[in-house]
């Protein structure tokens, strides 16, 4: 059941997208031919007015055909003046940016309603301890912690004094090299609530590599919170530039190896997928979501044969006056083509590496 829940939720994004291109498209004017989902042979299709709808047989994709795509295609008088390239150039890059701009709205429409509806904050209550911590042999979940090392933040709220605990019990650091699970030389002291009453408990902290600082071991548990539409929108407009940037980054230093093991290709995001949908619906609902922007990010990428590509010839177009030679955009797009291909070597070639770990393991 979660595989055609994943096949469906991928399909939509695929539709909304295409379909961005498509209404941009009739809307100012061109001709639409082929509106389909998936590549490949034909499975299914009908045509209504001058367009033909329908589904492909391998699941990687979709498109959408406009008359004139190629500057040197013939076609009939009678619709020659609709042609994609006869177009002015604004009309060609609304053309092209609506499919990932639907992609990204849809994001932000998700993320924004799962933070209005769903809204949490953190709880000073223990929630998961991690098997073999040093949290694992005096904590228990439920326990409250209200100081650390005799200090309680008093004065700051919640997510502030969380984070100040944290930052105590940083300064907590091995005798020698802070190296992959040392132990800290000095415990840290913590007081708790338990079961209606306050105890005073002593644990050692282990220094984590991947965060850079001492850690006990749990993290904290989360209750429901009420937030306002507008923080909502900030929250979701916040985490989707978070997801931007670090595109941005993998993609700005993806000849470094550690930047490369971070993509992910078809199977890893579907395995991902799969477990968000047995852990909740409001996982995969933000996973959906993230993987929309990223499709719409990554779309815009300025190489064909991707929209971002089309959008960065348009624009060269308009600045020097004159499209650029058809041999250079064919040879932009099998350099562009060539990239591509690159990523999804890449992406799957560490999918297969992730394979048998715990890697995908979002819990």
């Amino acid at each position: 059941m979660n595989w055609l829940l994943i096949l469906l939720g991928f399909s939509l994004l695929i539709i909304l997208h295409e379909g961005g291109h498509y209404l941009a498209a009739k809307a100012t004017g061109m001709r639409v031919e082929r509106f389909f989902l998936f590549f490949g042979p034909t499975l299914w299709s009908f045509r209504r007015g001058e367009t033909e709808y329908g589904v492909k047989a391998i699941p990687l994709g979709g498109y959408v055909k406009i008359s004139g795509m190629n500057p040197e295609e013939e076609l009939p008088p009678e619709v020659e003046h609709r042609a994609y390239y006869r177009q002015a150039v604004w009309k060609r890059i609304a053309v092209v940016a609506a499919g990932p701009a639907v992609n990204i709205v849809l994001a932000f429409a998700i993320l924004a309603t799962v933070f209005y509806f769903n809204a949490q904050e953190l709880d000073q209550q223990v929630g998961e301890i991690r098997s073999g911590s040093p949290a694992a042999e005096v904590l228990r979940p439920g326990d409250r912690i209200l100081a650390v090392d005799g200090r309680s933040f008093s004065g700051l709220g919640t997510a502030e004094r969380l984070k100040s605990f944290g930052n105590q019990v940083s300064t907590h650091r091995c005798a020698g090299a802070q190296v992959e699970g040392c132990v800290a030389s000095t415990p840290v002291v913590l007081r708790i609530s338990r079961d209606g009453q306050v105890r005073t408990l002593t644990v050692r902290p282990e220094y984590d590599a991947a965060a850079e600082r001492a850690l006990i071991g749990f993290s904290y548990g989360v209750r429901p919170a009420e937030i306002s539409a507008g923080a909502a929108a900030d929250r979701a407009l916040e985490v989707m530039g978070t997801v931007v940037s670090k595109t941005a980054s993998v993609f700005s230093r993806i000849f470094e190896e550690e930047q490369r093991k971070q993509i992910s290709g078809i199977v890893g995001v579907s395995d991902a997928a799969n477990q968000t949908l047995d852990r909740s619906g409001v996982d995969a609902l933000l996973l959906l979501a993230l993987v929309s922007l990223s499709l719409g990010v990554i779309n815009l990428l300025p190489i064909l044969p991707l929209d971002g590509g089309h959008i960065f010839w348009a624009v060269v177009e308009k600045l020097r006056g004159r499209p650029a030679s058809l041999r250079v955009m064919e040879r932009a797009t099998v350099i562009g083509f060539a990239l591509v291909m690159v990523l999804m070597v890449i992406g799957l070639t560490n999918d297969i590496g992730r394979l048998g770990s715990d890697v995908y393991d979002v819990r």
